[in-house]
């Protein structure tokens, strides 16, 4: 057990039956009344965001998540199969628990599985990757207005604004949790 006060981004919560990811938390103390912490929680089963109010000192369930470093390896319809980098286990992930993870993972990438006592919950992808430049439209001359973009779709079939400088083949740095271009790569 916790208390709301020990809150911190990315502790993990048991409450209601349902495991939460603490996003965000603020401590306030009000000139009237008893001081409460405001919480926005993420279903880890999900994927679902609440704003949740709670007394300040009140205990919750602290969830031990497990976290794994493996590798994707291939996949077989809506099943994606990633092997334990110890064990080299295979690991079968359903492609509605990894849907968003999935524009930014390519063959042999390591990423972490999430799983509370044995059910996987999905998989933490790095917060920047690399990937290659599949398709972009031609930039268009004479448009060099400050930071003019184009349309451009990454390996994964991902779909995003780049500048006009990148090209069919470039290697791009993406940001996994905005779905943005952050650099060359």
């Amino acid at each position: 057990m916790i208390s709301t006060n020990d809150f911190r981004n990315g502790v993990t919560i048991q409450n209601e039956g349902n495991l939460w990811l603490v996003m965000e938390f603020q401590h306030v103390k009000p000139g009237k009344g008893p001081a409460f912490v405001r919480s926005k929680l993420r279903n880890l089963r999900t994927g679902a965001v609440v704003d949740k109010t709670w007394r300040a000192g009140e205990k919750v369930a602290k969830a031990h998540i497990d976290k794994n470093k493996m590798t994707y390896s291939y996949s077989m319809g809506d099943t994606f199969v990633f092997m334990d980098n110890e064990t080299y286990e295979s690991v079968e992930i359903q492609k509605a628990s990894i849907k968003y993870q999935l524009n930014f993972i390519i063959e042999g990438m390591e990423v972490s599985v999430i799983s509370f006592e044995g059910e996987i919950l999905g998989v933490d992808i790095p917060e920047k990757v690399t990937l290659e430049v599949a398709e972009a439209d031609p930039a268009v001359k004479g448009n060099t207005a400050t930071s003019a973009t184009k349309d451009c779709i990454l390996e994964t079939g991902f779909k995003l604004q780049v500048p006009l400088f990148v090209n069919l083949g470039d290697k791009i740095i993406v940001n996994t949790s905005t779905g943005k271009y952050d650099k060359r790569g």
